[in-house]
């Protein structure tokens, strides 16, 4: 008798079970099919017609000196080009460890994700021909422009500037959402609204500088998050245990 108590009472203590990740309805993705392909169209059309682009820098370049004076200020480097990146990189290195640690898978994808999302900006960046503002010749520089999906001069410059890869140190945040939609979506949809916030802040401190055009953080965000969403897709349908 006192045996089967002290079984009985065993199986109501806490277990520290592990997290399984979860899928998310059909319908989910649907959505962010639309929305991603709505944005693409409108960001391509921002980044061929330039328009947009070249008035916010307008604003943020000195055309007596022919150059960004705010292109090596000490303040915005270090608020925005250091310790806002550091801040994010933290947050998805605290979420990997601390899911690991409390055997929480869905944590631990997050953090992934948000790794991936920064690592194929970075990968596309670094293929590009598209030169920085500060590098091309309308802005001090010797570099020729060119729209999206256009001809490649001869003459492009260094390139390397397209995604704007600071902003998606801020748009990674978004991977958290895949951790908490299940138990807490209000919260899942806070860290979406983070990282916009966060990616499109660091972002335009790098246009105000002269580093980007607008719409390459806006590109940037495009493919954190098309790459999250593909990428948890995926993972949840061969690991996701219902």
């Amino acid at each position: 008798m006192a045996q089967t108590t002290s079984r009985s009472e065993l199986s109501k203590l806490p277990t520290n079970k592990t997290k399984q990740l979860y899928r998310l309805p059909i319908r989910f993705y649907g959505y962010q099919l639309f929305v991603l392909i709505v944005l693409a169209v409108l960001f391509t059309w921002l980044s061929r017609d330039e328009t947009v682009d070249r008035w916010i820098t307008g604003f943020w370049y000195d055309a007596t000196t022919r150059g960004f004076p705010l292109q090596q200020n000490a303040l915005l480097d270090l608020l925005n080009h250091r310790l806002a990146k550091y801040i994010a990189i933290a947050l998805g290195a605290v979420a990997l460890f601390y899911g690991a640690f409390r055997r929480n898978a869905r944590l631990v994808t997050a953090a992934l994700l948000m790794g991936l999302g920064a690592l194929v900006v970075g990968v596309l960046k670094s293929i590009s021909h598209h030169s920085c503002p500060w590098d091309l010749v309308e802005y001090g520089g010797k570099a020729i422009s060119y729209p999206l999906f256009g001809a490649i001069p001869a003459d492009s410059g260094p390139g390397r500037c397209f995604p704007g890869g600071h902003s998606s140190s801020g748009f990674m945040v978004m991977g958290l959402f895949f951790a908490f939609w299940r138990e807490r979506p209000r919260l899942a949809w806070f860290f979406v609204a983070l990282g916009i916030f966060l990616g499109l802040a660091m972002g335009f401190g790098q246009v105000m500088r002269g580093a980007h055009f607008f719409s390459h953080n806006l590109w940037a965000g495009w493919w954190v998050w098309f790459s999250q969403v593909v990428a948890y897709g995926l993972v949840s349908a061969w690991f996701a245990k219902e």
